[in-house]
């Protein structure tokens, strides 16, 4: 499967330094289109009013975890079939059973 660089990305983390971080390897690799948002609520708004080829989120946010927004992108009809990634610094073997029943 060839590898689509021109396709919207979409980060979310509450930490400025991770969005950063990951903006620039994405760009490393060719990405160009890559939105950001801080908590998993901002992220769902702007899932609705753009489709993304990739989301990438953090696990640990606030009001809305990435672990929720996982459930809510899972439970709509219209953003379910969206890849996605979930990222965290914890290593807790039940968070990545849990992501993976979400996903």
């Amino acid at each position: 499967m060839a590898l689509d660089h021109n396709m919207p990305v979409l980060i979310v983390d509450d930490y400025n330094t991770m969005l950063r971080i990951i903006r620039n390897l994405l760009k490393q690799i060719g990405f160009q289109d890559i939105d950001e948002a801080t908590d998993g609520s901002a992220a769902l708004a702007k899932m609705r009013d753009k489709k993304y080829g990739l989301v990438i989120s953090d696990w640990n946010m606030e009001p809305m975890t990435g672990i929720e927004l996982l459930k809510e992108v899972r439970a709509d009809d219209n953003l379910n079939r969206t890849p996605f990634i979930m990222v965290t610094a914890e290593a807790k073997t039940e968070n990545v059973i849990l992501a993976k029943k979400a996903a």
